[in-house]
Formats: C-alpha cells, structure tokens, sequence
C-alpha cells in the first residue's frame, strides 16, 4: 500500500462512530491563546472541527462542551481549515448521550 493512500485510508478511520452536530464553542491551545470551533461531529472519543486557527497534528486544546464541562483533546490531523481531535479521555455513556441532547437543543 503506498505511504500516500495509507495516510488517506488512516484519517478516515474511526475508532467509533460520529454523530452530526453544528457546535460553536471556543478553545484554548496550551499557550493560553483562544480561537473558536465549529463542531461538526462528534463520538465518544473525539470531534472534527472547522476553524481558522493554526493546528498543528500533535498539539492540545480545552475546550468547554454542555454537560461534560472543560475537556481536553489531541490534535491527530489537519487539513484545510478542519480538525480531527481525539479526546484525552473518553466520555461515558450516559454523559455522552445527555451531550448530544444539549447540542440538538442548542442547535435549534
């Protein structure tokens, strides 16, 4: 398998599934510098996230989500103005279940 198509073939593979969102929140990178995200979907484990900010694969944000208050999350991938994080904790069950009831209720 050639280097290239692996990289593609890993950056659409997912530890569990997404739900689809439209999420506006804020984070702040490990130097304390805030920028916003938009949280277009979501699992367990992680989120894609349009932003404008420079990510770097690799780096850490917090950020705040209804329910699960401040969490923070790695960078995997980057790639035109979109963001694959990975969260540094999985997020239970219940909790998550009761997340994406706050950001359907948000969304409306």
């Amino acid at each position: 398998m050639a280097a290239g198509y692996r990289a593609a073939f890993n950056l659409n593979r997912r530890e569990s599934p997404r739900d689809d969102v439209y999420y506006r929140t804020r984070a702040t990178d490990d130097a304390g510098l805030s920028f916003g995200l938009q949280i277009v979907n979501i699992s367990a484990t992680g989120f894609m996230a349009r932003t404008e900010a420079a990510l770097a694969p690799g780096s850490w944000m917090t950020l705040r989500l209804p329910v699960v208050g401040q969490i923070r999350a790695d960078v995997r991938w980057a790639l035109g103005g979109r963001v694959g994080c990975q969260f540094e904790q999985m997020i239970d069950l219940a909790p998550y279940l009761d997340l994406l009831g706050a950001l359907v209720r948000d969304a409306r």
